[in-house]
């Protein structure tokens, strides 16, 4: 059975399928006990949110559903606070924030969330968890382990993916270039990082004991049936699963992936001082010239919140942060169910016909 494999045994779900864990509102308790409740796994992107919010979307979701869920975690990045690139960047955005009725731009520094995160979740009894952005402390991981939890690294290189299995990760994303979002580059400039899903898979694969989900770009049994050719375990979707009807992404959102082609998305980092892969819009096409100048992550993140929060409001989606991979025509407004059948019926029939 192609369904049945150390992956799915080690997650002890029935499909090896992840609903990636992407932040800020997405994964909405609906979502990822949907996810979970159909065989694959859901997760809960904690990255951007605070304990108290936390602790009842993790209630909310179990209320929900019996079977594993996982959340994910952003490991905290060093960063410098340059004082003038924060100036150059609240002069930049002004016009905008004139335009949307915006007052002012402030950034604070926030300490890393990920202790308190870990605490919390522990008490709350998870026992998955995926990384973001780097590979968690050997503190954190031998607390984790001996809890007997499973964990879940992200490379976008063989040598992250490498550090990944070193440091106890029990399995590990390999993460193409095709992903939407941030993508989980921790080891290498941004830019030596950018090896698509099809040249990355196989490269971990060989290199590596844990299993691998493939990432980037997939959205349906073509995808997975590639993954599973290339050596991957499974896969992780994220694009995928944000314009199903439990997704927590804005209606503008939704319909912008829906309505966009495959030459739509781009990288940019104007947006939170990262590069990520969203669709072009006014925002982008504005800040892009001055991107260089621009603070990095999360301070220009923080400074574009507030922007990005009262276009939403104020439904002007050329001023919101729209992250798409790089396979937008394949998206479908359907219930996250649908979606996992529909996968789970086309697979069946791929291998039937090979």
């Amino acid at each position: 059975m192609w369904s049945n494999n150390e992956l799915t045994n080690i997650l002890d779900i029935q499909y090896p399928i992840v609903q990636a864990g992407m932040a800020g509102g997405v994964t909405t308790p609906q979502l990822a006990a949907e996810v979970s409740n159909n065989g694959a796994l859901g997760t809960i992107g904690a990255g951007y949110m605070e304990a108290a919010d936390l602790k009842n979307t993790i209630r909310e979701t179990k209320k929900m559903t019996d079977h594993p869920f996982a959340v994910n975690l952003f490991v905290p990045e060093k960063y410098e606070i340059d004082e003038s690139s924060i100036t150059e960047s609240k002069r930049l955005l002004d016009p905008i924030c004139k335009e949307l009725g915006i007052e002012s731009l402030d950034y604070s520094h926030e300490s890393s969330k990920l202790e308190q995160h870990i605490d919390l979740l522990l008490q709350e009894g998870i026992s998955i968890y995926s990384f973001t952005f780097g590979i968690p402390s050997p503190n954190i991981i031998a607390r984790l382990k001996n809890k007997n939890c499973i964990l879940i690294g992200t490379a976008t290189t063989v040598e992250e993916a490498i550090m990944n299995e070193h440091a106890g990760m029990d399995i590990v994303v390999a993460q193409g270039s095709e992903a939407g979002g941030h993508r989980g580059t921790f080891s290498k400039p941004f830019s030596q990082a950018m090896i698509g899903t099809l040249s990355l898979v196989p490269q971990i694969v060989d290199y590596v004991k844990i299993p691998v989900v493939a990432a980037g770009g997939i959205m349906d049994a073509r995808g997975i049936m590639a993954a599973r050719m290339l050596g991957a375990h499974g896969v992780q979707m994220g694009t995928a699963f944000l314009t199903c009807e439990e997704s927590g992404a804005k209606p503008q959102h939704k319909k912008a992936i829906l309505s966009s082609s495959e030459t739509d998305p781009i990288l940019t980092s104007v947006f939170s001082g990262k590069p990520a892969r969203g669709i072009r819009n006014t925002f982008i096409s504005k800040l892009t010239p001055y991107e260089d100048t621009l603070p990095p992550y999360p301070i220009q993140n923080a400074l574009t919140k507030p922007i990005r929060k009262a276009a939403y409001v104020q439904d002007k989606p050329e001023y919101m942060s729209l992250w798409s991979g790089q396979s937008p025509r394949l998206s479908k407004h359907i219930t996250a169910r649908e979606l996992i059948n529909g996968i789970i019926t086309d697979t069946d029939k791929l291998l039937k016909d090979l």
